[in-house]
């Protein structure tokens, strides 16, 4: 999924309302994703094509509502929108990057959020294990399925309440996790801000925490992940 950047270009490409990163598929794997929200559908459509003409790799557009998308995908043929996820993807990439994702939520009310890791995750080729409803509420749903989990190469947390899921998870498994706090919970949950906290003071060491609700930063951070193993896979190949 990587590319040679041109000699002498610019590296990015200027429509006047965006200036499009055209070489960030070259420098770190995947072409520059377009978050939605704030941007007129006419000028999504504008820096998509750009995308698409200048990279190879898959283009995404995150947070795009239902409305936005269909006028988006009525200009830019071959692109499909996935609603709970609410992500547009043209030129998904193939699953044979060879890292595995366990994507895992303490609770059906985190499905949203776990929606727009697995869309995102999947669009740029990491393997994807989905592993919903198992909060430490009830510890033996995960218990029962640890062993799944464990085939992981990087673990998605998504959790919110108080977050534990993401220390537990961090305690258990030898793979990176990468923590992600959600904005479900009642008063004292804070719209996320406690499982934030909570996970960005886990005593399991080593955790990434990305934002509250950060369902495609937690991906990204994947792909990085997914990307140092390559780099590490081809200076040991003889």
């Amino acid at each position: 999924m990587s590319a040679t950047v041109p000699a002498g270009s610019s590296g990015y490409e200027d429509l006047g309302y965006a200036r499009v990163d055209t070489h960030r598929q070259a420098r770190q794997g995947v072409p520059e994703v377009v978050y939605g929200p704030g941007k007129r559908p006419e000028q999504v459509v504008g820096i998509v094509r750009t995308l698409l003409e200048a990279n190879t790799g898959p283009v995404l557009v995150t947070r795009i509502d239902a409305e936005a998308a269909a006028t988006v995908l009525a200009a830019v043929p071959d692109g499909a929108y996935d609603a709970s996820a609410r992500v547009c993807t043209w030129r998904p990439a193939p699953t044979d990057r060879g890292t595995r994702v366990a994507v895992v939520t303490a609770g059906t009310s985190d499905g949203p959020v776990a929606d727009e890791v697995v869309a995102v995750a999947s669009a740029i080729g990491l393997e994807v294990i989905d592993v919903r409803d198992v909060g430490v509420a009830a510890i033996h749903r995960l218990l029962d399925t640890l062993p799944l989990i464990e085939t992981a190469d990087v673990v998605v947390a998504v959790a919110g309440m108080e977050g534990a899921l993401a220390s537990v998870l961090g305690g258990l498994v030898a793979a990176p996790v990468v923590a992600v706090p959600t904005s479900t919970g009642y008063g004292a949950a804070l719209d996320g801000m406690t499982a934030l906290l909570a996970m960005t003071t886990s005593c399991a060491a080593g955790l990434t925490v990305v934002n509250i609700d950060g369902g495609f930063s937690a991906a990204m951070a994947a792909h990085r992940i997914a990307t140092s193993y390559a780099r590490r896979a081809a200076r040991e190949t003889p």
